[in-house]
């Protein structure tokens, strides 16, 4: 009896290391899913089309493994094309490291599309780890169903322990692995995790080719230390649960002294300079400053309540409170990481405001009393929080709004025809009386723009305004003029929380040249 059931044992042992390897490699595939997108922000920012494009190449190669796998499996491969499958995938993966510095040399000086460089970036770097890893499931579920009467019980385990690895990636990534321990910390160690794998399936069969994965490791290890510098440098100073975080000289910017910029993700977010907190160097936040002073005068330096959806830099509270000691203001940032680098880093005092580290839109909703601005500073280049420009949002800022209360936020669109601009100014439309866009200059071809909007019950604003105080400027009032031009306004939709279409508005600056 004991020769009959050490067979079955020993099949047994098998199996759930087969279980144990689907698993793991489901979850590496998730993994791998997630630092994409992080590795790429730097190059190409986050939005719905480059989380679509990751989703659609992960998904593509996930396919075709499976397909393959299945085709294997028809033809009797066993255990060492599993452990082929998982060398692959280890060593591919480690690879995109290396990978990710040439593409971007070679994409960035070229007009390409940020959709097309999103779809290069990950193609070429994680198309065949998906691949490879496609085929683990299916090749081991018939491995498997091939030693068991119990096919049923080895289908559904596989497949729900397939699952199972895969949403545990998903949250070890989200929540601590990319935070604790950084995005290429993380490749880095999913490939060691695939190559150690591979190796039990490669011993099975024969010896020269387990030693040959252990090999490709030793040689994996060695390549890291020698090119640990390489390998490891910091493309972010720091990455917090919403960005890729750096800080950067922009002296350059200035006319005289010190200057320091805040970019989040590939974008630059502001600059701050180090002894004159009143110096805005960025067209748009002057704008939204001198904009306030238009509609209230003598009243801008008398207590003025200020509610800013987004901190960012803190550029413009840090103006407006260096310039009137006695506005109040209140800053809802939702990512602390940025708070604490611009105290650090960006010459903030961050007890001069009061922050709230939470969701814009939450935050307004759970105050009390009445601002006299609201300004939404929270558009990510091309990602846009689709609940900050709706209707309903509109409705919540008016209802926090004294009577002579003013609502502003800055827009990246393109130029002549801002669709996703003249949508908001149809939106806000529907709640306020007077809305105005802003521009402090033309430009004379096809370009990406940041637009400034206003609106409020109060006042129209004149046809132009000119800085009172620090850089050179003026901005048109140019609402009258984009109604006129390009898509009719009745072919535009209203924002609502329901339909918020941001990315096909803005999908001139998604398609075209990349930026």
């Amino acid at each position: 009896m004991s020769s009959v059931g050490h067979p079955i044992q020993a099949s047994q042992y098998k199996i759930s290391f087969y279980f144990v390897t689907t698993f793991l490699a489901s979850g590496a595939l998730l993994v791998l899913e997630l630092v994409a997108a992080r590795l790429i922000a730097p190059y190409v920012g986050v939005s719905l089309y480059t989380w679509t494009t990751i989703i659609g190449v992960i998904l593509a190669g996930l396919s075709i493994g499976n397909w393959l796998g299945g085709y294997w499996a028809d033809r009797g491969h066993g255990d060492e094309r599993v452990g082929l499958v998982l060398l692959a995938s280890g060593v591919f993966s480690f690879l995109s490291l290396y990978l990710i510095q040439p593409i971007a040399s070679m994409l960035q000086p070229t007009s390409v599309g940020i959709l097309t460089s999103t779809f290069l970036y990950v193609s070429s770097m994680f198309l065949i780890p998906s691949i490879a890893l496609g085929v683990v499931t299916p090749l081991l579920t018939t491995i498997a169903a091939r030693q068991r009467q119990d096919v049923g019980r080895i289908i559904g385990g596989m497949h729900a322990l397939a699952a199972l690895g895969s949403i545990t990636g998903v949250f070890l990534t989200g929540y601590l692995l990319v935070q604790y321990f950084g995005t290429r910390q993380v490749v880095f160690g999913v490939s060691i995790l695939l190559l150690l794998l591979c190796i039990p399936y490669f011993f099975r069969n024969t010896l020269h080719a387990g030693l040959a994965s252990l090999t490709v490791l030793f040689a994996a290890v060695v390549l890291t230390a020698l090119t640990h510098q390489t390998l490891f440098a910091k493309v972010c100073k720091e990455e917090s649960a919403y960005y890729c975080i750096n800080i950067v000289d922009r002296s350059q910017d200035v006319s005289f002294g010190v200057a320091q910029g805040l970019v989040l993700d590939h974008l630059l977010h502001g600059i701050n300079h180090k002894t004159e907190p009143g110096y805005l160097v960025a067209a748009f936040s002057q704008a939204i400053d001198e904009i306030v002073f238009t509609q209230f005068q003598q009243d801008y330096h008398n207590e003025l309540r200020y509610f800013f959806a987004g901190g960012g830099s803190y550029t413009l509270p840090r103006a407006i409170k260096a310039t009137d000691h006695t506005s109040k203001i209140t800053v809802a940032e939702i990512d602390e990481a940025v708070t604490a680098i611009s105290s650090e880093q960006l010459f903030v005092d961050m007890d001069e405001f009061r922050v709230i580290h939470q969701d814009a839109r939450v935050a307004l909703s759970h105050e009390t009393g009445e601002y006299d601005v609201v300004v939404t500073d929270v558009f990510h280049d091309i990602s846009i929080p689709y609940h900050l420009v709706t209707k309903e949002f509109a409705q919540q800022v008016k209802g926090k709004l004294s009577s002579r209360g003013i609502y502003l936020m800055n827009v990246v669109d393109q130029f002549p025809d801002p669709k996703l601009v003249k949508s908001i100014m149809k939106t806000l439309r529907e709640v306020f009386l007077h809305v105005g866009v802003w521009m402090d200059h033309v430009p004379g071809e096809r370009a990406r723009f940041t637009y400034v909007i206003s609106a409020n019950d109060d006042q129209a604003f004149p046809g132009e305004i000119i800085a009172r105080r620090g850089l050179d400027r003026s901005w048109l009032n140019v609402s009258d003029a984009i109604e006129d031009i390009g898509t009719p306004m009745d072919s535009l939709p209203v924002l609502t929380d329901s339909y918020t279409p941001v990315e096909r508005l803005m999908s001139g600056l998604l398609t075209g040249p990349g930026h």
